[in-house]
């Protein structure tokens, strides 16, 4: 198995080689759930390196976002510059462009001070510069789906969840009429792709989901809760519906309606419901082991409760984290500390102790999450399990999936106050244990 030390002298190697440069600087970022990411110097030039993880190469794919790189540049939407792009660097296919100045982390952009100035404009900003986007001339080979049908296909290879056939059934219900628009759709346009510095937007990122559809959907995607990191405001954590629509407007874009974009909102809480369950797949199929995909399956749950909150299903509430009130308890004929005392002492030492680079803090982060899951379900999991048989009891199904099932069929159309709440009570279990705190946010 490829260690990470093998991994970095081979990409340096190779991108001394392709670049006729020394290569100084090199380390590879915490970002980037589908492909790897690489800061470095070259001749003087600061710059990135997008890669394919190896053993999962698409040199097609990674063709294509060079090619969307050079159409957005040429339609004025701000990108980094392009130098150069291939098949095969170290045994994937890569793309190098230049590093910007600036920020992407969302925490930062929505609470340093540093960005207080430009954070009022930039729902505004950001309305105007997806109207340039959406005037992009295509590139060869873009999906061009029924946005609906493929996510209910992708949703279709995993197991049926009560919370989602919800959503599904809204969203069908509710779908507004054809508008007859096409365009270029990034796909993934939202706080953590942007490049943002004192100024305004430096750069748009990660064009590896633009397709073709309906440019609503890149406006309801900014909008998605997930994309405002604990803030109140609903564009990307920066702004209103309102700015945004106005933003995209004024460069000539045809904003959709509130409610146009309420349906928007609506699926793509329910398509990063569905991506996160598929993220946390790699982990549970064994291609990959890392931390930060298993504990993506446990994040699930949090798209599940915005998908309710989102469809005016339920409210934020509080809840007790019952870390904070957990006695220790006796397990005889073991030593103390227990294992709740083990298990907190070693998120902890994760939490604390001096890691050697971003990615490293990230995941020794995520790794301590996953210790207080799971102290939360040692806690809890009995009590939860036994609550939820008498929930499903209580109408008739044996489990989740027949519940599901029964969404999806109508045959519980007649008793959907019950339904929902029996929904909202498992959410609300799951969350208790994942993360109470995720409970409390708003839902704008």
């Amino acid at each position: 198995m490829e260690t990470a030390d093998r991994r970095t002298t081979a990409v340096q190697a190779a991108l001394a080689a392709r670049l006729g440069a020394e290569i100084t600087g090199l380390r590879r970022l915490s970002g980037g759930a589908s492909r790897e990411t690489w800061s470095f110097e070259a001749g003087g030039r600061a710059l990135i390196l997008r890669r394919d993880p190896p053993g999962s190469p698409d040199p097609a794919a990674m063709a294509r976002e060079a090619a969307l790189l050079a159409s957005a540049a040429e339609a004025g939407v701000p990108v980094p510059a392009l130098a150069g792009h291939g098949g095969d660097l170290a045994g994937a296919p890569y793309l190098i462009m230049e590093r910007l100045p600036g920020e992407t982390i969302p925490r930062r952009l929505l609470r340093d001070e540093r960005f207080a100035a430009v954070r009022p404009r930039l729902a505004r900003d950001l309305g105007a510069i997806l109207a340039r986007l959406h005037t992009m001339a295509p590139v060869p080979d873009l999906p061009d789906a029924d946005p609906l049908d493929a996510l209910a296909g992708h949703y279709a290879n995993f197991e049926p969840r009560p919370a989602v056939e919800l959503a599904l059934r809204w969203l069908k219900d509710n779908r507004p009429p054809a508008s007859g628009r096409k365009a270029v759709v990034h796909g993934d346009f939202r706080n953590g792709n942007l490049m943002i510095d004192e100024t305004g937007v430096r750069g748009v990122l990660d064009w590896e989901l633009t397709h073709l559809g309906d440019p609503a959907e890149d406006l309801g995607w900014l909008c998605t809760k997930a994309w405002r990191f604990n803030s109140p405001h609903p564009v990307g954590g920066f702004g209103s519906r309102e700015d945004l629509l106005e933003g995209y407007a004024s460069a000539g874009g045809a904003p959709p309606t509130l409610e146009e974009l309420h349906w928007w909102e609506v699926y793509g809480t329910l398509r990063w419901t569905i991506l996160c369950r598929h993220q946390a797949e790699r982990y549970l199929n064994g291609s990959d082991p890392s931390i930060e995909y298993a504990v993506l399956g446990r994040k699930v749950c949090e798209q599940e409760h915005d998908l309710l909150l989102v469809l005016g299903l339920t409210e934020p509430t509080t809840v007790q984290d019952p870390l904070a009130t957990a006695q220790p308890t006796a397990t005889p004929p073991h030593d103390r500390p227990g294992a709740q005392a083990l298990i907190d002492a070693v998120g902890a030492f994760l939490l604390q102790a001096d890691q050697p680079d971003d990615r490293l803090r990230f995941h020794a982060r995520v790794a301590a999450a996953a210790l207080a899951i799971a102290r939360r379900e040692l806690l809890l999991g009995e009590a939860h399990k036994a609550a939820h048989e008498k929930r499903l009891r209580n109408l008739d199904c044996g489990s989740d999936e027949d519940l599901a099932r029964a969404i999806r069929e109508g045959s519980l159309d007649t008793r959907m106050d019950e339904v929902t709440e029996a929904v909202r009570a498992s959410i609300i279990d799951k969350l208790t244990v994942a993360n109470p705190r995720h409970l409390s946010l708003p839902g704008a």
